[in-house]
């Protein structure tokens, strides 16, 4: 097997890993406070095994990719909790579509902080996406979501994805640092964060419970990793992209197979406009037919 096809297995493994996190988050039955420390320790653990396996506990650390690291860490796991805090809100389908936005999200804060260009492409994208987000948004909720305060789920999704941009900018600034060290270092800011509001007095004595939690931990955290950063190192950047819907197409698969959720016809269209839309920015699709050149009559043929 070739270095393509394995990234590629490695790549689409990993995002139908993370589409069933949902499912797990809700069968666990405990707070999100409580799962999220739960994955950060047992992706600790996992990916504290990983580096010494690696060999990436012998290098130096600098103060500065600690600090880094750490504050990527803060953002992540303010990520976690608040799409995971979504999922009850808004329902799984519906939070993951929101969260879909994380590219724009990226796009702004570099035209903002980082004076990247802003194309009438990455626009129109963003336009098309906002569009979307707004269908959704907008759609009455089912009776089930009404008690719930479906508007601030909307808003937790959103800021789930707005946080994860933060981490990426943040971890743009540790491109010499290997990716599995920085995935540690976030895991235990994670641990530290969470311990004191974690019930720790008060542990899952089911074994179904520990299993989910375990799963959230290890398999969606750790090996998910693993996966994840092993088909980047082979993977170009488009396929890599492309391969990332496959993350959302299972999680909204997996929320209608395991508690029947449905999207509105509204919610669908508007779903589908953040998909295109996300896939149109991380693929480089144009929407504007490029200026055809004048040839100078000069030039010598």
């Amino acid at each position: 097997m070739d270095n393509k096809v394995r990234g590629t297995v490695e790549m689409a493994a990993a995002m139908v890993i993370s589409g069933t996190i949902g499912w797990f988050v809700v069968f666990s039955g405990q707070p999100v406070m409580d799962v999220v420390f739960w994955r950060c320790v047992f992706g600790a653990i996992t990916l504290l095994i990983v580096c010494a396996a690696l060999g990436l506990l012998r290098g130096v650390f600098s103060l500065r990719m600690l600090g880094l690291a750490a504050l990527g860490g803060v953002a992540i796991v303010v990520n976690w909790l608040l799409l995971f805090n979504a999922f009850s809100r808004v329902s799984i389908s519906i939070a993951t579509a929101l969260y879909n936005t994380q590219p724009f999200m990226l796009v702004v804060l570099g035209a903002l902080f980082f004076r990247e260009r802003l194309t009438m492409t990455k626009l129109t994208w963003l336009a098309i996406a906002f569009a979307g987000m707004l269908l959704i948004v907008q759609v009455k909720p089912d009776v089930e979501y009404i008690g719930m305060d479906y508007f601030s789920g909307a808003m937790m999704a959103l800021g789930a994805a707005f946080f994860y941009a933060i981490a990426a900018i943040i971890t743009k600034k540790l491109a010499d640092t290997p990716p599995h060290l920085i995935a540690l270092i976030q895991v235990c800011v994670g641990v530290v964060m969470l311990a004191p509001f974690a019930h720790l007095s008060d542990f899952p004595v089911d074994m179904k419970t520990w299993g989910a939690l375990v799963a959230v931990g290890v398999v969606h955290t750790g090996l998910v990793y693993i996966l994840l950063y092993g088909a980047i190192q082979k993977l170009p950047t488009h396929l890599t992209g492309s391969l990332s819907f496959i993350y959302p197409i299972v999680a909204i698969t997996v929320d209608f197979l395991a508690f029947g959720h449905r999207l509105h016809p509204a919610q669908l269209v508007g779903a589908a406009a953040i998909l295109i839309a996300a896939a149109g920015m991380n693929l480089g699709w144009s929407l504007w037919k490029p200026k055809a050149r004048v040839e100078d009559p000069q030039a010598i043929s």
